[in-house]
């Protein structure tokens, strides 16, 4: 008997988000608006967890069309060749109490490369329509350079106009699969 439950990201009930300083004072934050997550895990043992998440390039969002426009060409994810943004884990290591590392291939661009994560799990509750869920936050920051995202401008005054590091931030509620117990 195969202990093994699969689990999908409850997208009305996630946000991931991403925030890069510009002209070196600020952060401009974005989201993306299309994602799929499929997850495994051994019963709810969330260090056993085989984690493959897909971000829809295109579905970029930083409340300014033309900013969007720019992060859909060929300067950054060139989403024309590459729709697909996508993490897959590699393992899972507790740290302490309920904070994890999670560490993975990321690829963007048709570049992979390993980032490790800081996952939070705020818990697993059944909601009123009888669906396990499972909560979690995650954090990290990558170097947007290692995926070939290098367009900048620099600025009179010093500096560039896009820093180089991204941090990312996700807040993400799976919901457990029912498998169908009488399959065709």
């Amino acid at each position: 008997m195969d202990d093994r439950i699969r689990w999908e990201i409850d997208p009305a009930h996630s946000l991931i988000e991403f925030k890069v300083r510009h002209l070196m004072i600020t952060n401009v934050k974005g989201r993306f608006r299309k994602y799929e997550l499929d997850a495994t895990t051994l019963g709810n043992d969330f260090t056993t967890a085989q984690v493959e998440f897909r971000i829809d390039a295109n579905s970029v969002d930083t409340n300014n069309d033309d900013r969007d426009t720019h992060l859909r060409s060929a300067d950054f994810f060139d989403a024309e060749n590459h729709g697909s943004i996508t993490f897959r884990s590699t393992s899972v290591v507790r740290e302490a109490g309920d904070v994890y590392k999670l560490r993975g291939d990321l690829t963007i661009r048709g570049i992979s490369k390993p980032v490790e994560l800081e996952v939070e799990y705020g818990g697993a509750m059944t909601d009123p329509w009888g669906i396990q869920k499972a909560g979690f936050s995650v954090e990290g920051k990558i170097n947007r350079k290692d995926w070939g995202l290098n367009w900048n401008a620099s600025l009179e005054s010093g500096g560039w106009l896009v820093d180089d590091d991204v941090k990312i931030t996700c807040e993400v509620q799976l919901l457990r699969v029912k498998e169908n117990p009488n399959p065709i």
